[in-house]
């Protein structure tokens, strides 16, 4: 969490240099989900495993962003709290994260822009719904992914619409490999991003 913070002090700070520096507050929908599901269960003396997909479902995001426009290009970085839900057959996990995401946008047509850039995930809590099973933390408290994305700009009032992805698995453990059964789950999600923001 600390790595977060000071990069975002570190982006602020560069930003204060750039022109038409603005500042203000965003929150929306996001639907998707988590990776893949993978379960282990002992027969004799082996192990076999199997894969499930996560259906998609709708979370929620709230937070701040900046924006510091030099040379018609601009750079904006974001602090967004995030929570998303992916259903499996047997239970419901529930992911809460804070998102960091660093996008480089240019305007292209009027109020129109286009945005991409890497996301720093960090994990505040994951756990499991309606079931007696019970997860473990994630392995890594921070991995990367991207976003990528238009938005639309109106006065004071934005539209956007993003694609997140990941560059890398994140999982969390369940259960007891050596001795009986067990699984595992990548906490990083896919999802698509829908937000109104306000610019302060």
């Amino acid at each position: 969490m600390k790595k977060l913070i000071l990069a975002a002090i570190l982006i602020t700070g560069l930003g204060t240099h750039a022109q038409n520096a603005s500042f203000g507050i965003k929150g929306g929908l996001n639907y998707g989900a988590t990776g893949e599901y993978e379960s282990y269960s002992q027969v004799s003396e082996d192990f076999t495993s199997s894969f499930e997909d996560g259906e998609n479902k709708t979370g929620f995001h709230a937070g701040f962003f900046a924006q510091f426009e030099l040379l018609g290009i601009f750079i904006q970085p974001e602090l967004v709290y995030t929570e998303l839900n992916t259903e499996y057959s047997a239970f419901e996990y529930k992911l809460s994260k804070v998102d960091a995401p660093v996008l480089l946008g240019v305007n292209v047509l009027g109020p129109l822009n286009i945005k991409a850039g890497p996301s720093f995930q960090y994990i505040l809590k994951n756990e499991i719904e309606d079931s007696n099973l019970e997860i473990e933390d994630v392995e890594k408290d921070i991995t990367v992914g991207y976003q990528l994305g238009l938005g639309l700009d109106l006065g004071r009032l934005g539209f956007d619409v993003r694609r997140e992805g990941s560059f890398q698995d994140n999982f969390a453990q369940g259960g007891d490999l050596a001795t009986d059964s067990g699984f595992r789950i990548d906490s990083r999600p896919s999802q698509w991003i829908l937000s109104v923001s306000y610019t302060l």
